[in-house]
């Protein structure tokens, strides 16, 4: 660096000679507005890496700030879905909870209302035998269980106990293949026997000389000595001729492999199919009909206001009063013109009786006389004497 700068000290010295010259006539110098010259020069030459610098700060600083809120927005959310997520699991709760209630208050009214002897179970579990379709509930032999016992639920019937155990018993669906029920319909009194193991549920052994209609309600008939007769299977939905039996396909009212409460039949009471519309829903609140009006109300209300109504009830009057008896032949037609006679009031005296008057004489003829002949004088009434 010395070598250098001795070699060229002349043309250093000059060029630092020539700067400072430019730099102090940059100083006196004044720009149309009033402006140092120097000063120009200066925010010229400082203003592009003053942006530079300022574009790497800002990216760098608005990078740092996005980052931490992105990290504080990610925190949000993670806490927002977790809030969200627990809400959606008790909105699920609850409403099992409330489905849960109308359950068992559908099990109690139906316990009052069934003459059988029942216990309520829930359903704890399927069974494990991939052939057999059973579930377990969470009663057993301590409870009175035991096997054999029909199990329903208001709706239908769902199956029978086939083990019983000290605090749960296993019940064999109405769905198994090996489990069958006797059956009765509801209008013709039918009997047959329920299959449901081969898909659609189907009433066997009905000849074809029986009625059964689409629509048709089914009960127990208490024949297999499980269900005690009297509580509601399904409806028919096809009827279909076969060989030598008729296929009748039932629709089933309960829903045996998705039921939650069950009743257990203790003790079965047999009772008569009811001859009336089924009503599924039992806990359906309804209103009594309202009482026919009696009085001058009801009779208003029982004539029809229609002017059809009205003519037929003056074609009938005017023919009670003519005495014409409507499609007769011999008959003819009444008089449609003639006026009904106005009804005198009862209270209105009745028309005094007129007395009945003598005619008078009747007058003498005059004689024909002949042409020519004089007239004879009339006669003078003659005065009686005063």
């Amino acid at each position: 660096m010395e070598a250098l700068l001795s070699r060229y000290r002349n043309l250093t010295v000059l060029l630092v000679v020539v700067v400072g010259q430019l730099l102090y006539l940059a100083y006196q110098v004044k720009t149309s507005r009033d402006e140092r010259l120097i000063r120009v020069w200066a925010v010229s030459a400082v203003t592009p890496m003053a942006g530079v610098v300022e574009a790497i700060r800002h990216n760098t600083i608005g990078f740092l700030q996005d980052y931490f809120i992105l990290l504080d927005v990610r925190e949000q959310n993670r806490k927002l879905k977790a809030d969200n997520d627990k809400l959606r699991m008790e909105n699920v709760y609850f409403r099992n909870q409330l489905s849960t209630a109308e359950h068992a208050r559908a099990l109690t009214l139906f316990q009052a209302q069934s003459p059988s002897k029942t216990v309520a179970a829930r359903v704890i579990g399927n069974s494990t035998v991939a052939s057999a379709k059973a579930v377990f509930i969470d009663r057993g032999s301590t409870s009175g269980i035991e096997k054999g016992m029909a199990v329903v639920t208001p709706d239908g019937i769902v199956g029978k106990v086939v083990a019983v155990y000290p605090l749960v018993a296993q019940v064999l669906l109405v769905t198994d293949p090996t489990f069958k029920v006797g059956v009765e319909s509801q209008k013709g009194h039918v009997h047959g026997v329920l299959d449901c193991g081969n898909g659609p549920c189907v009433v066997e052994q009905i000849q074809e000389e029986e009625k059964v209609t689409p629509g048709e309600w089914f009960f127990t008939s208490g024949e297999d000595r499980i269900f005690p007769k009297g509580f509601p299977v399904g409806t028919v939905i096809a009827v279909q001729p076969g060989q030598g039996m008729k296929d009748v396909k039932l629709n089933l009212s309960g829903a045996p492999g998705g039921v939650e409460e069950v009743l257990v039949v203790l003790h079965g009471v047999h009772q008569p199919i009811p001859v009336g519309p089924v009503v599924e829903d039992s806990t359906t609140k309804a209103l009594p009909p309202p009482p026919p009006e009696s009085g001058a109300a009801g009779k208003q209300q029982a004539v029809s206001q229609t002017e059809a109504d009205k003519v037929v009830q003056k074609y009938e009057q005017i023919g009670k009063e003519q005495n014409h008896v409507y499609g007769g032949l011999a008959s003819g037609l009444p008089n449609f013109n003639a006026k009904p006679p106005a009804n005198t009031p009862a209270t209105q005296a009745p028309a005094p009786k007129a007395t009945p008057q003598t005619p008078p004489p009747p007058a003498k003829a005059a004689p024909v006389l002949p042409l020519g002949a004089p007239r004879p004088k009339p006669e003078r009434p003659t005065q009686p004497p005063q």
